[in-house]
């Protein structure tokens, strides 16, 4: 769809003054993946080099799962099409091919209309539907039954194709003519030409050639020839079979919960049967290909990505039949699942203060079964720290998973598909309080060993624990914008325990034709579920890009904030309309306020901003980078055992300034909280054990561990 709207102010499109906002999503101008891939030169050699001309044996089949940004070039021709795993919603594996309105540059097609333009294609390599080779060598024909197959989806995560818009299969097959190909040359000694090896070919001279080419051929010699000298000289016309493409399948555009609607299925599989004679010939090929139209030019920044298909598991081979649907395959379906509660990340400190409530108790993983018999799949998983010594894992065990068109995906009904389908968050993660930022390695494992070969499929990501809050993945599939100019945005945040607020990560959208755009960055205290109180405001910031494949720009405050509970960071918009990266795959709309007609009003759409809060840390490191601030001091204690109070000193912390103080236990749990202006500490309390120790005094924060013995 072009843009979704909701309305706020009814005679908005009067000539009113425009006082009101209401919020859209748009698509994406500009595919940064895409652009990064396209600009990597180490890539473009290798990519160029497999467009050398191949002829593909059957079968012929790509599941996309071991190409990445582009398809693998050994089996197609372009690269337009978006090899990910963010635009699809639950197909039949991980990874799927998204058709788009944005060419192999990550860009806009500069022949894109508001009216249905071809947009992406994807070319298969020549094939030798002649002909197969195995088990022995025999001629094809339609009656060795050839089908292809695929999954297709519209809209998925991103964008709805318009009904005028379609998704389209077309064969390239024999016309029965015979077309101009190109002219054979050969080089030819000129010592024919010359009566001895002291004559000379002189400009100008005209050289006719000479059997075995084609005598009517000749060309015109410019240049001083002598005896040794070599001349290239046409030889014979080739002409070749003609080709025409032919569309032999279509659907028209229409949104995700309409196709569910008519289809039952997220997924469609589509089995086309090669039954015309004059598709069986060395060379054949087929081609996917998409109609998209883009919004008019009133609104440049309306001009963005659009009008998304998602294809998958395309597979030609002959022998097969329209029940040929299941595939011998066990997978993943998706992304990855989340082992936090509320945030794809969050600060380890805020972690360690109150890690069981941080982490939810069990997720939700997506297994199914594309073979048609049953499979004993066996799922397990391990979480392993980076570059540290902590780990565990869980084994789900054994289930007989039926046939995916029976039951569909592994399912919580029985205990031992919960095993599997919704398995524990088997353990906290480390409470290492000598760390400031950690992150670990989880990777989900299927298998079925009781079959030759053994299926198996595997699911991997990271988990980080760096200094930034986040509910993001870290990919926009949408983008997120306010209208008109002048609209306030604000996004909430709760934090475990009070720390520091010292900057905010926002990626902004590359709109086409866009120029310099400014904002505020405000923050904003919480006033019963919404913004309230606004407590600080940094005036004029510039809107930039860092470099990489979805770069966040980093803006530091100019006076770091004590914060605590909930709170809000956003911006209000100056001269234009900004375009914040909109995350679809996780939902947190219940976080995202707008201010219109001097009202906070919560968002109407389903996902995520990429906007993140910079929280505390000594050396801040976030998902993309790292970047330095006021370190954290340690302090120094005494008596350490102590039995009742514990004194505390560090350089530059001043007594009698007021000073937040918070003790944990070994589990991260916060024990005491306490404002001092003296620099001693009552822990009469406390039980014997050992406790993190925190100070936060004028922006700075110092700790340290020490021993209660009663």
């Amino acid at each position: 769809m072009r843009r979704q709207w909701l309305t706020i102010a009814f005679f908005w499109l009067m000539a009113i003054p425009v006082l009101s906002a209401q919020e859209a999503l748009t698509g994406l101008a500009f595919n940064n993946v895409v652009r990064q891939k396209f600009l990597s030169n180490k890539h473009l050699s290798a990519f160029k080099s497999s467009r050398l001309p191949v002829l593909l044996n059957l079968p012929f089949f790509d599941d996309f799962t071991t190409s990445r940004v582009f398809p693998d070039g050994h089996r197609w021709v372009e690269r337009a099409v978006f090899v990910n795993n963010s635009f699809g919603y639950l197909p039949p594996d991980q990874w799927v091919a998204t058709f788009d309105a944005l060419d192999s540059t990550g860009n806009i097609y500069g022949s894109a209309l508001s009216v249905p333009f071809k947009a992406d294609r994807l070319t298969s390599q020549p094939l030798r539907l002649d002909s197969v080779f195995t088990p022995v060598a025999a001629k094809l024909s339609p009656a060795d039954s050839v089908y292809l197959s695929f999954y297709y989806q519209p809209q998925g995560m991103g964008d709805a194709p318009e009904p005028g818009d379609s998704l389209v299969l077309a064969f390239r097959v024999l016309t029965g003519d015979t077309v101009f190909s190109h002219i054979d040359s050969a080089w030819v000694s000129v010592n024919s030409y010359l009566g001895s090896p002291h004559d000379t070919l002189h400009p100008q001279d005209t050289l006719w050639a000479k059997p075995p080419c084609d005598t009517n051929f000749y060309v015109v010699n410019y240049g001083t020839l002598v005896w040794g000298d070599s001349v290239l000289f046409p030889c014979d016309s080739v002409f070749v079979p003609g080709t025409k493409w032919e569309t032999v399948w279509k659907t028209p555009g229409m949104t995700l919960k309409a196709f569910q609607k008519k289809t039952g299925k997220d997924f469609l599989q589509v089995m086309v049967p090669v039954r015309r004679q004059d598709c069986f010939y060395k060379g054949f090929q087929f081609r996917f290909f998409n109609y998209a139209s883009i919004a008019n030019d009133i609104n440049p920044g309306w001009q963005s990505n659009v009008d998304e298909w998602n294809v998958d598991y395309v597979y030609l081979n002959a022998g097969r039949s329209a029940g040929d649907t299941t595939f011998r395959a066990i997978a993943f379906s998706g992304t990855h699942p989340n082992f936090l509660k509320h945030y794809t990340e969050m600060p380890y400190r805020q972690y360690r203060s109150d890690p069981t409530n941080s982490l939810i108790p069990d997720f939700h993983v997506y297994i199914d079964n594309l073979d048609r018999v049953g499979h004993n799949i066996h799922y397990y998983y391990k979480v392993s720290q980076v570059n540290g010594p902590f780990a565990y894992g869980y084994d789900g065990g054994s289930c007989v998973l039926k046939p995916f068109y029976q039951v569909g995906f592994q399912n919580c009904n029985s205990s031992c598909g919960a095993a599997q389908a919704c398995p524990p968050v088997n353990s906290l993660f480390s409470l290492d309080y000598d760390r400031d930022t950690t992150s670990y390695v989880i990777k989900h494992f299927i298998s079925d060993s009781s079959v030759s070969p053994p299926l198996v499929d595997s699911m991997v990501y990271r988990q980080a624990f760096y200094n930034e809050y986040a509910f993001d993945d870290g990919v926009p599939e949408l983008g997120y914008t306010l209208e008109p100019a002048g609209a306030e945005l604000a996004y909430r945040f709760k934090i475990n325990v009070p720390d520091t607020l010292r900057a905010v990560r926002i990626y902004f959208n590359k709109m086409k034709n866009s120029s310099s755009q400014f904002f505020d960055l405000v923050v904003w205290r919480d006033n019963n579920g919404k913004p309230g109180e606004e407590i600080y405001r940094q005036r004029n910031l510039k809107v930039h890009w860092d470099k990489g494949l979805y770069p966040f720009a980093t803006y530091v405050l100019d006076t770091a904030r004590l914060i605590s509970g909930t709170f809000y960071v956003g911006y209000q918009q100056q001269n234009q309309s900004l375009n914040v990266g909109f995350d679809t795959q996780h939902d947190v709309g219940k976080n995202i306020f707008y201010f219109a007609e001097n009202v906070w009003y919560n968002t109407s759409f389903k996902g995520a901003l990429l906007i993140r809060p910079v929280i505390g840390g000594q050396e801040m490191v976030t998902g993309t980078g790292r970047f330095h601030a006021r370190e954290e001091k340690t302090l120094d204690v005494y008596p350490n055992p102590a039995q009742s109070q514990l004194r505390f000193t560090a350089r530059g912390l001043v007594p009698g300034t007021a000073m937040e103080a918070g003790v944990y236990n070994l589990f991260g749990q916060m024990v005491s909280h306490s404002v001092l202006h003296r620099n001693f500490l009552n822990i009469r309390f406390l039980s014997n054990g050992m406790y993190l120790l925190r100070i936060s005094s004028n922006h700075r924060v110092y700790s340290t561990k020490f021993i209660v013995k009663h």
